[in-house]
């Protein structure tokens, strides 16, 4: 079984099936559990009900000259020899693969942060933005205006560093990303596509073969 820790949820896939829990409704789990985390506190949290955990960190490969890569970044980027790979969650991460070498990437913020930020700067921007705006028309009301300003903001960077190559979305809110662009693929297993060559990894180091 793999577990992706994250900073909101524990995410699960076993065979075929992918399922979310809270940190408060972490139940135990049979068998082995390989995770991956950027979460400490609920990390701590998993090996305290689960005392058959490996964490698979140590064993990624990523080609990468990037100092600080994130562990739920690398596994995303492992999973994908050549394009563009978008996580769009809070935080909107985009890496560029070229031969199975990462090349770098950005950080931008998701749409509930942007969503966030407006608010803080005035009471009059504390309005839910609208995400259907036509790109082609200038916005004509503060929602409209939201909308388009945070659009046009994350969709023109990364049609900037995609560069005609394919782009793979996961994350929450990928779907929704996906359909701007014609040469993409919405794929919310891809970390867990990474997670199982981190595994297979460990398995050739240990000689085991599960």
């Amino acid at each position: 079984m793999f577990c992706d820790i994250g900073n909101t949820y524990f995410h699960f896939y076993h065979k075929g099936c992918m399922w979310k829990e809270k940190p408060k409704n972490l139940s135990k789990k049979e068998g082995e559990i390989f995770y991956i985390s950027v979460n400490p506190e609920y990390e701590k949290k998993l090996l305290t009900l689960h005392s058959s955990c490996i964490d698979l960190a140590p064993f990624f490969t990523l080609d990468t000259g990037y100092i600080g890569l994130g562990i739920d970044r690398i596994a995303v980027c492992e999973a994908i020899q050549e394009g563009v790979i978008v996580d769009a969650g809070s935080a909107i991460t985009i890496d560029v693969m070229q031969g199975g070498m990462h090349l770098g990437g950005y950080i931008l913020p998701g749409i509930a942060s942007f969503i966030e930020m407006y608010g803080k700067i005035s009471p009059a921007l504390k309005v839910m933005p609208d995400l259907s705006v036509e790109f082609d028309l200038l916005p004509q009301n503060t929602k409209e205006a939201l909308g388009y300003g945070i659009l046009k903001s994350i969709i023109g960077m990364i049609k900037e560093v995609s560069g005609g190559k394919k782009i793979y979305f996961c994350g929450g809110d990928g779907k929704f990303f996906s359909k701007f662009f014609d040469d993409s693929v919405y794929d919310d297993t891809l970390i867990f596509k990474g997670m199982q060559k981190a595994y297979e990894n460990y398995q050739c180091a240990y000689g085991k073969n599960r």
